[in-house]
């Protein structure tokens, strides 16, 4: 996959030492973790995400792309990198895992690429203006079929903010501190109350900027990725 534009969120780094992530989401099993850090993170890849045991945060890794419990092939997580915010309560593939199987994916910065009138695409890096990491709302289950096991997840997507609409007409919902703990606590199963949760991060708190063509793709992975065009 070439470009990422296709997608609503469709790349994205995570490049922080493993102890901030650890204490940021008190993880309990932090000392088991085998962490690597990357710089152009895409579909079908293995993504750092977080999950509650019911007692604890647990972190680890779920492969981008869900492939829901039911399906018949596992092909169909290429087309369900992503799912959005609006309609999330009524599709089947995710009404239920709203209740039941919610995750943060964990990232410092996402790519997204701008068209220009020219038909091309200039690629943009989004992160916080104060570096912190990014809580994406995520959804995530299990497969398995013949022996096979997958544990696969989704990044939840909603309308842009000021900072992205000139570049993307979506971008990922992504939690504010209070609404995490909310969002992994397994005894919230009101899918309204959770959706509320799905809104718009302050575009005050993000900054946006040119980077690389490098990162059109995944083949790419150094730390080039990130750097500003400016």
């Amino acid at each position: 996959m070439k470009g990422g534009g296709y997608y609503m969120c469709g790349r994205f780094s995570l490049t922080v030492p493993i102890e901030e992530i650890i204490k940021l989401f008190v993880l309990a099993n932090g000392d088991e973790l085998d962490y690597v850090i990357s710089y152009n993170i895409a579909p079908s890849q293995n993504v750092f995400s977080i999950i509650s045991d019911g007692e604890k945060n647990r972190g680890g890794y779920l492969q981008w792309g869900l492939v829901p419990s039911w399906a018949d092939n596992p092909s169909i997580g290429y087309k369900m990198i992503n799912a959005q915010a609006e309609t999330i309560d009524e599709k089947a593939s995710f009404k239920n895992l709203l209740k039941r199987r919610r995750c943060i994916i964990v990232a410092d910065g996402f790519y997204e690429w701008q068209k220009n009138q020219n038909g091309n695409k200039k690629p943009f890096r989004i992160t916080r203006k104060d570096n912190r990491l990014l809580a994406f709302a995520g959804l995530w289950d299990r497969w398995e079929k013949e022996g096979t096991i997958l544990h696969t997840c989704t990044i939840i997507t909603t309308k842009p903010n000021e900072i992205m609409k000139d570049i993307h007409d979506r971008m990922p919902v992504i939690l504010p501190e209070e609404a995490q703990k909310i969002w992994l606590d397994r005894t919230v199963q009101d899918s309204t109350y959770l959706k509320q949760l799905l809104t718009l991060y302050p575009a005050e708190n993000m900054t946006a900027y040119e980077v690389s063509l490098l990162v059109n793709s995944p083949k790419n992975n150094q730390v080039e990725c990130i750097q500003s065009l400016a």
